[in-house]
């Protein structure tokens, strides 16, 4: 069992990693988490380094094929940092990223506060505390070398590969009444070819993958604030980058959110 310096050890070499863009084979083995609590005890430090109010949560691995790329045995649910996060049409940097992938995902921003409990909340009572939906892209990285080798509680310490995110406008379309799990997603890279996907990618329904954070982060004792967002996976196969492209991810009636990534 990790003790608190340990956990801390651990919480500033990933860190200090991800503010440099260097990468490291594993944690060292005294302060390398060996289950799921202990790779969460390590990513919970990052409330204390955030500029501001935690902006919210993303999940990774919601697929299956996700899952079985990177060895785990379900979703990894992270924090999303205000300082790492921008508007519609931004223009990101891909310097020290090596995953290099644009994801398209389905994002929910929170109306109230939806507090621990050690029931589970339902699907209907998750979003009926939901505010508004959004288009989003995230940028993923990892602060390790071979991500798809480190196991689950090293990518909870990572913060469940975080990194950038992009959060476009809220839909005005009557999404409530849309099955999102059916809905299809376009993205375009550089103008070219549209790139299909949808929501059914996203554990079936992204309403489903919301549910799944919601009891998630209450089982850590933790309130899923109003306000915070919580991007619920790529609803495609990851989208390859280079620099100076520019992505549009196409939502249909949702709406649209493009970001460009310098030269």
């Amino acid at each position: 069992m990790l003790r608190e310096r340990h956990i801390q050890a651990a919480s500033d070499l990933l860190y200090q990693c991800w503010q440099d863009g260097r990468r490291i084979t594993a944690l060292p083995d005294e302060v390398r988490p060996s289950t799921r609590a202990e790779g969460y005890a390590i990513q919970a430090l990052l409330d204390h380094r955030t500029a501001g109010p935690l902006f919210g949560w993303k999940i990774a691995a919601t697929s299956l094929a996700g899952q079985a790329h990177i060895a785990v045995d379900g979703p990894l649910a992270g924090r999303l940092l205000s300082e790492r996060v921008f508007g519609d049409g931004a223009r990101l940097s891909l310097a020290g990223n090596r995953m290099r992938v644009a994801e398209p995902e389905f994002a929910f921003r929170m109306g109230h506060d939806l507090v621990p409990r050690t029931s589970a909340y339902g699907t209907d009572e998750v979003l009926d505390a939901v505010e508004t939906l959004h288009p989003a892209i995230e940028v993923p990285d990892s602060r390790f070398e071979d991500f798809v080798r480190a196991g689950a509680p090293q990518l909870l310490a990572d913060d469940a590969c975080a990194h950038l995110f992009v959060l476009g406008a809220a839909t005005e379309a009557p999404w409530r009444s849309i099955d999102i799990a059916r809905h299809p997603v376009q993205a375009m890279v550089n103008g070219g070819a549209p790139l299909t996907g949808g929501g059914e990618n996203v554990l079936g329904d992204p309403r489903i993958a919301l549910t799944w954070l919601v009891n998630e982060v209450s089982a850590l004792g933790i309130v899923l604030k109003a306000g915070q967002i919580v991007t619920t996976g790529t609803c495609m196969t990851p989208i390859p980058l280079a620099p100076g492209d520019a992505v549009e991810a196409d939502f249909g009636a949702l709406g649209r959110v493009a970001v460009q990534f310098e030269s």
